[in-house]
């Protein structure tokens, strides 16, 4: 049904741009990906690091409850996640703050959440807490922030280009869901950003991503406060990264459009905004750094079951340890930021 309407989109109004083609494949409101699907867990297409390990989401509360007392301890507070899944992060977050009473009594949560399926299942893991879910971030009040974002930016509506002699052409999709490349422009924003791309390769650009940046740029400095990122990608970077998942399992972004994840990987520098204050390190690194190996042996020591299968999965450079990367964003300077190599 949902490759029938984007036929005929293309019939009305010519070749589609790819980030309208993975906006309908992802948020139509009948088919979309996320309104029809079920993504997340072994029994869907994909499993993100709270699905994997509570251990990734206690050690994310413990760094955000470090970020609280570095901003002062407000008595209250926004705790903001972007694209929560099922809640299970969040959920994991507010267990571990309750070692903090002061920090759990002045977080106000606050959900973006644009499928309604999603809600349901996030109100369902947060059943004790009062959550306010958000159409977009421009709603939260005014008032000190910190926000994280997993697995969230990836899978944002991107845009390619490919360099050629003359200029530069855009990726479209033609009739019989098949690429094809525009007319050649001048771009000049793509000139600076991409100074040394050769002829032939293609760059990637998320106006998505920079929009919600000069957002969470303008909430951290205006409010005060701090933003947690962490996807797959890379601070700077090219390349046709855009990839489809369904069922653990790489397919064509083309076939099926609504059942498949459609997901890019993320440059972070996108998210690096107006000389804000930032921190960089990869996921790995990151959890290395908050202790993820003392919080696997009290887990094993009270459960008496081996949590090293989980850890190994969320740090090693084989697993996600190096292709994920942790990016924090601060209204304070971040040189001693709990997590990050000094």
């Amino acid at each position: 049904m949902l490759r029938q309407i984007i036929e005929n989109e293309i019939r009305r109004s010519g070749p589609m741009r790819l980030d309208r083609y993975m906006e309908l494949c992802l948020s139509h409101p009948e088919h979309g990906y996320y309104q029809s699907g079920n993504p997340f867990g072994a029994a869907g297409d994909f499993t993100t690091a709270p699905e994997i390990s509570q251990m990734f989401g206690e050690l994310l509360g413990l760094w955000l409850v470090q970020m609280w007392q570095d901003l002062g301890a407000p008595e209250a507070f926004s705790l903001v996640e972007l694209g929560p899944g099922r809640g299970t992060l969040m959920a994991d977050i507010l267990r571990v703050a309750k070692a903090q009473p002061d920090f759990l009594a002045g977080a106000k949560v606050f959900l973006l959440e644009s499928s309604e399926k999603l809600r349901q299942q996030q109100q369902a893991a947060l059943g004790g807490h009062a959550i306010t879910f958000l159409q977009q971030l421009d709603d939260l009040p005014e008032a000190p922030v910190l926000l994280v974002a997993n697995e969230f930016f990836d899978a944002l509506p991107i845009r390619q280009f490919v360099r050629n002699d003359f200029g530069w052409q855009e990726k479209l999709i033609s009739p019989g869901l098949r690429e094809t490349l525009g007319k050649t422009i001048q771009a000049p924003d793509l000139d600076r950003r991409f100074p040394d791309i050769a002829t032939g390769n293609v760059v990637e650009i998320n106006e998505t991503t920079e929009a919600f940046a000069d957002v969470i740029t303008k909430l951290v400095k205006a409010n005060s406060g701090a933003a947690l990122i962490i996807d797959y990608g890379d601070m700077h970077g090219y390349g046709d990264t855009l990839q489809a998942i369904s069922s653990h399992r790489f397919t064509d972004p083309l076939e099926a459009p609504g059942a498949a994840d459609l997901t890019a990987h993320v440059r972070f520098s996108d998210l690096v905004h107006d000389d804000i204050e930032f921190a960089f390190t990869t996921q790995g690194e990151f959890l290395r750094h908050l202790g993820i190996n003392a919080r696997k042996d009290a887990l094993e020591a009270s459960s008496g079951r081996s949590f090293n299968a989980e850890m190994n999965r969320l740090i090693d450079d084989a697993e996600m340890g190096r292709l994920f990367k942790v990016l924090a964003l601060s209204s304070e300077a971040l040189t001693t930021a709990p997590g990050f190599s000094k």
